[in-house]
């Protein structure tokens, strides 16, 4: 048995941890939409317009009925005066990718691009018809959202069908979709087509687009491309006819049988997913880069870059798919037989079965995206979390994840592979600026204060999860968690029921203090007298405390104290003490020996704000 040794000044009852329930199923009376899409779009690439038909199968599994739907237009923010335009003109700190930026360094005059665009450079999205099952349906486009009142209601368990034609045109390339990037890619199609806003137990969920975050209906695509034959096309989904498009894709036996004429028809298909991208360009080199379980790796770059980019993407194929078994190994298997990583777009940023990210990078920063927005496959595609509302579990999760992956992958051998999410929090804290996590992912004040709250210290909620119930209960979660709501739309108190039948360990308060609030950690060894240890709370968040005792002859012992609120421990080598009530400031332990050093927390994984105060030397 482990020494108990009981608390002289504090109160509570020492709590055991009780044995882990399991689970693998999602809530019962759980959910969701279904969205199946046909679509037909005709490309013009010189005008960078295209005409588009849209079919729409949704089933309505909610159990209302519904009067009206809503689509998304998110190309109809690249418009001077959109709101997405409005927020550049008056964000503390907008995207520098979205601004032009002239003057001194004392007087910067920032000018937003999309106020900029001219007719033809804008992006638009003109619904020309909509008929619901065959008949016309009233519609109003209030900026990127379509507003569709129903000439009969889809009632519960009923499927309606939505016929669609509608006219686009791509905008110069802004912030993640466009044309004509910075380093020349022609096409980033990245929410271009007319999508159907999620429904679900929360009601509707119809954002303005502002370039931030998104979150779909799960259905079947099913995508007829016709375009220039000049241009190779990569993307989400499988090619149906690659003997009819050639451009590198395999024909499996068949021959070539490229039509006359301009243009070349490729034809996608995408099943159990929530979007669809795609990416062309006329000087994309494709390579395919087979791996071992039967999963193709798609890698289209352009082949004018500059010899030291290209030699890069080389190098990246085969860890993308050591990236590819990490994360199928430490949270679950990937479900598809292809995945796209493509030269696109304005930085990084994940999409169904494909990511596009900028190409000309060193290889440390090329490697770094695509693991991160790899890892994203999982964490808001398969695990489709509503990353408007929840962006600390779609980049903190991945942050997670993919710093621990290149850690592994690349022999970093760093103690806590998140350590500069640590270091970006504290940052945060010290600078008056931060928000609850639980703020939507519009509504931030600055983007400073979005990103790290949602990379840095979304990430830290896993990592010093492993410090609350263990690194092992934390690996055993993630798995569980993908088991229970991959291909769902899991909510921040879904992992967290995922971890407490894990780990036995109650973890309300963790959930609401982390992401609902701003309380920060901050505890010290306040002093110590003979025998006796005092330590103190001195932030609000209440945390459960592991202190290294280092004695006088030189031996040292490690103690773990509970948080009376866990109504458990993990498992630990250490010296398990009474819990600590969160309502006293203050807890005093007693030791056998002469103390010569008190350590709080020797690995670094709780997010003290304030480390100074978790040494104490006995003079």
């Amino acid at each position: 048995m482990r020494k108990i040794i009981f608390s002289l000044l504090s109160v509570g009852l020492f709590s055991f941890g009780s044995f882990a329930q399991k689970t693998s199923h999602a809530p019962v009376g759980y959910w969701q939409q279904k969205a199946d899409y046909t679509m037909d779009i005709d490309m013009d690439v010189n005008t960078a317009q295209y005409k588009g038909k849209q079919k729409l199968v949704y089933t309505n599994n909610s159990p209302d009925e519904l009067n009206k739907v809503y689509y998304h237009l998110y190309f109809n923010a690249f418009q001077p005066n959109s709101q997405m335009d409005a927020r550049l003109h008056t964000i503390m700190d907008p995207d520098g990718r979205m601004v032009n930026i002239s003057g001194t360094s004392e007087e910067k005059i920032t000018e937003s691009r999309i106020k900029k665009l001219k007719p033809n450079e804008i992006g638009f999205i003109k619904v020309n018809s909509l008929r619901q099952n065959g008949k016309k349906v009233s519609y109003e486009v209030v900026g990127t959202i379509l507003e569709v009142t129903l000439h009969s209601p889809i009632k519960s368990g009923r499927k309606a069908t939505f016929e669609m034609e509608f006219d686009a045109q791509v905008p110069l390339q802004i912030r993640r979709s466009g044309r004509d990037s910075k380093e020349g890619v022609a096409l980033s199609m990245t929410q271009w087509y007319p999508k159907m806003a999620e429904y679900d137990f929360e009601g509707w969920h119809t954002p303005p687009y502002i370039a931030r975050e998104f979150h779909g209906v799960w259905g079947n695509f099913d995508v007829t491309l016709h375009i220039d034959r000049n241009y190779v096309v990569g993307g989400t989904g499988d090619l149906l006819n690659p003997q009819e498009v050639g451009h590198g894709y395999e024909t499996k036996g068949k021959k070539l049988k490229l039509p006359k004429g301009n243009k070349l028809t490729w034809k996608f298909s995408g099943k159990n997913i929530h979007d669809f991208t795609w990416a062309a360009d006329p000087e994309y080199r494709h390579d395919i880069y087979k791996m071992d379980n039967g999963i193709d790796l798609h890698f289209l770059y352009k082949k004018t870059m500059d010899q030291k980019f290209i030699d890069g993407w080389k190098k990246l194929q085969p860890k993308t798919a050591e990236l590819m078994k990490y994360f199928s190994e430490h949270i679950g298997k990937y479900p598809y037989n292809q995945y796209s990583v493509i030269q696109g777009g304005d930085g990084g940023m994940e999409y169904a079965q494909c990511t596009l990210i900028s190409g000309e990078r060193s290889w440390e920063s090329l490697f770094g995206v695509t693991a991160h927005e790899l890892a994203h496959t999982w964490f808001q595609f398969l695990l489709a979390t509503n990353e408007s509302k929840h962006p600390w579990m779609d980049e903190g999760f991945t942050t997670y994840i993919s710093n621990k992956a290149s850690n592994d992958i690349l022999g970093q051998d760093r103690p806590n592979p998140n350590s500069g999410s640590y270091r970006g929090y504290g940052f945060l804290v010290k600078s008056g600026a931060e928000e609850p996590l639980s703020t939507h992912a519009d509504r931030y004040d600055t983007n400073r204060a979005y990103g790290i709250a949602s990379y840095s210290k979304g990430s830290i909620f896993l990592s010093q999860l492993e410090y609350i119930i263990g690194s092992e209960n934390v690996a055993k979660t993630l798995k569980e968690y993908f088991n229970a709501f991959s291909f769902k739309h899991p909510t921040p108190n879904d992992f967290k029921r995922i971890a407490e039948k894990v780990s036995g360990i109650h973890l309300d308060w963790y959930l609401n203090e982390w992401t609902q609030t701003t309380h920060f950690i901050d505890y010290g060894v306040k002093f110590v007298k003979d025998k006796a240890i005092t330590l103190e709370r001195i932030g609000a968040m209440p945390m459960p405390i592991d202190v290294e005792v280092e004695y006088a002859d030189g031996t040292k012992e490690s103690f773990n104290i509970p948080l009376e609120m866990m109504r458990g421990n993990k498992t630990s080598s250490a010296t398990l003490l009474k819990d600590w009530g969160w309502a006293y400031p203050t807890y005093t332990f007693e030791v056998s020996k002469d103390v010569k050093s008190v350590k709080i927390d020797k690995s670094g994984y709780m997010a003290d704000i304030n480390p100074l105060n978790n040494t104490f030397s006995v003079e």
